[in-house]
């Protein structure tokens, strides 16, 4: 499989924002696109499971929080199938275009949700992210992490974008969450020249404020301006 890790076309730069439930991710993603855009940056801001027709389809089937049995393999191939669809219409396209995307969420959330936290076969996992990907990865994932609980009241008082059935607790224990937490966690510290993991339990400016911080060094090192 051609792959492309080292694609010299792809002139942007690649940021994933990741995390446990109600580690306000999704808000941050958006805050750090807006800051990009005001210094003067092309951005394309998009997210997980979604940003193209067929992937915001498979996203109203993964995350209805209807009951309809459904087990963690089947999720992770309809994450797929719209991860792929993305990477093909939205990120490379950008990426080619010299843009720096924002995704809230991209393969690492299925190795953390479906491989940490519902125990399918990690590496069976990481095989199908790169046939969905080619390979393809972010020059920098920002891991906002949370204690288990303190996300969970997050996301019990309302402060999530939308309530899913990942975020039902009939459906996900406790220990679920932090397996997923503790998956995020190793992942990190396997590849720190790939992953920051950023206090996700501080204030909404402060970590807006971190996160700036983190990419304005990845943009340093690729010998892009921060504006």
């Amino acid at each position: 499989m051609t792959t492309l890790a080292d694609d010299p076309g792809l002139s942007g730069l690649f940021i994933v924002l990741e995390g446990p439930d109600g580690a306000g991710k999704s808000v941050q993603a958006r805050r750090l696109a807006e800051r990009l855009l005001q210094r003067g940056r092309r951005v394309t801001w998009t997210r997980e499971p979604g940003g193209t027709p067929l992937g915001e389809q498979v996203r109203q089937i993964l995350l209805d929080p209807a009951d309809i049995p459904r087990g963690p393999i089947a999720d992770a191939l309809l994450f797929n199938a719209a991860r792929s669809q993305l990477v093909a219409d939205v990120i490379l396209p950008a990426l080619r275009r010299g843009e720096v995307v924002v995704l809230d969420r991209y393969a690492t959330s299925t190795l953390a949700y479906q491989g940490y936290g519902s125990g399918v076969d990690r590496e069976t996992l990481a095989v199908i992210a790169g046939l969905a990907t080619r390979g393809l990865q972010p020059d920098v994932v920002v891991l906002l992490d949370v204690p288990v609980e303190v996300g969970l009241a997050r996301r019990d008082a309302g402060h999530v974008d939308e309530l899913t059935r990942f975020e039902d607790a009939s459906r996900h224990d406790l220990a679920f969450h932090q397996r997923v937490r503790e998956g995020y966690l190793e992942m990190a510290a396997a590849d720190p020249g790939h992953w920051v993991v950023v206090d996700g339990s501080a204030d909404v400016e402060a970590i807006a404020a971190e996160v700036g911080r983190v990419v304005d060094d990845v943009l340093a090192r690729h010998g892009i301006s921060p504006g």
